[in-house]
């Protein structure tokens, strides 16, 4: 397929083509796409009847939601990185806006005690999906231009830092605790990558992983919700009820599912069924077999992530590289989250599982991060004498000396 019409700002020159979009990268997302919508439709269905909403429900809005982010997918694969470089640093004054605006009396919508949520009318946006896509365009963009800076110095080394505790003090008073480790822990990768020292990106964690437990212990809330995990059967009706009921679905599953649609535990003994718990409700109709296929496209698409990243930073483009370092990073890092909360290794973290889970927000940035993946790996393998000179100077002078 010639893309020239898709992304005329490729266009074909001396004879030469343009090249097709990531076959493999595309399938990975379209089967974890189909199979994520089967699994909303069989988990959410009770729920949907008992709230009188229709059976399909659920269902109906993911699919609107899908070709939602699609759409929107199509649009940032148009979109040069280089002008996501060019706009890095907005990106960061952006997320800490959205992260703050959600706050505000009568802007944010409170959900089970958390106010992570603006109101669209159809779509309710969960503002922590579209900070963590831009904090990491920002961390991107500044490992560029200060990369020197950043291994050497630091001062250069705390800078991004300081504004990125902005933006998780902001989530941890939504309060989003998951979102928050997803991100640091992303942003901490995408320095490593970059090359500080072992001994600043040790020291970082050592600090990191204090403040992350003086956080847990100081509230009883996020304290109850970390040690449950490690006895749920202590008090199985109670706070460990959603852990226990998740390894009940997951034992019953055995080899081969007990079949599509036939789970017993999302007949309302698994709270958030389609949603945190979806994982769980797969595990029991679909199995060992399922859980491995979909552990395989989780691991396909990060390292297919990655090989792109590589491919961009070999290429010169080193805001691509370590874009794609930070998506491949997160997505996976979400997805081992997720799942790690279902099958009882770690505490609940109210985190969605990416390109699957219920939900609008997850969805639709979802999309746009693949999106950027697909867009990166297009501009590393399209030729160099068909990409008109554009976007900031660096990024000009890379092409050149390409």
């Amino acid at each position: 397929m010639n893309l020239s019409v898709l992304l005329p700002d490729m266009p074909v020159r001396r004879g030469g083509h343009c090249p097709q979009l990531d076959f493999a990268l595309l399938s990975a997302v379209a089967v974890l796409f189909s199979l994520g919508l089967v699994m909303v439709t069989s988990a959410s269905m009770p729920v949907a009847d008992r709230l009188e909403l229709g059976t399909f429900y659920f269902a109906e809005r993911q699919s609107v939601y899908l070709l939602m982010g699609l759409a929107l997918g199509l649009l940032v694969l148009r979109v040069r990185m280089a002008w996501w470089e060019r706009g890095s640093q907005l990106c960061i004054l952006l997320a800490i806006l959205l992260l703050a605006m959600v706050l505000v009396p009568g802007i944010g919508v409170e959900v089970n005690g958390s106010t992570r949520w603006m109101n669209f009318g159809f779509l309710r946006l969960q503002v922590s999906e579209p900070a963590k896509l831009l904090a990491l365009i920002y961390m991107a963009g500044y490992l560029v231009r200060h990369g020197e800076s950043v291994r050497h110095t630091r001062i250069g080394f705390a800078k991004p830092l300081l504004l990125l505790m902005v933006v998780s003090v902001l989530l941890l008073m939504e309060p989003d605790f998951g979102a928050t480790v997803v991100l640091m822990a992303t942003v901490l990768v995408m320095m490593f990558i970059a090359g500080v020292s072992l001994w600043k990106f040790g020291a970082l964690i050592a600090l990191a992983g204090a403040g992350f437990a003086a956080l847990a212990i100081s509230s009883p809330y996020r304290l109850e919700r970390l040690t449950t995990f490690l006895n749920p059967w202590a008090d199985p009706f109670n706070s460990g009820f959603q852990l226990t009921q998740s390894l009940i679905a997951i034992g019953r599953g055995e080899w081969l599912g007990v079949g599509l649609g036939a789970s017993i535990q999302k007949l309302f003994y698994l709270p958030e069924a389609h949603t945190d718990f979806l994982f769980a409700v797969l595990a029991e109709e679909l199995g060992l077999v399922g859980i491995l296929v979909l552990l395989g496209l989780y691991t396909f698409l990060v390292l297919r992530a990655y090989a792109i990243a590589n491919a961009a930073e070999h290429d010169g483009n080193l805001f691509s590289a370590y874009l794609a370092y930070g998506v491949g990073t997160w997505l996976g890092l979400q997805a081992f989250i997720n799942i790690g909360v279902n099958t009882g290794l770690l505490p609940t973290k109210g985190l969605t599982l990416p390109l699957m889970s219920y939900g609008g927000s997850s969805m639709l940035v979802t999309c746009m991060a693949i999106a950027m993946l697909l867009r990166i790996d297009y501009e590393t393998r399209c030729s160099v004498k068909s990409m008109p000179a554009s976007g900031t100077q660096p990024a000009r002078r890379r092409r050149s000396a390409a």
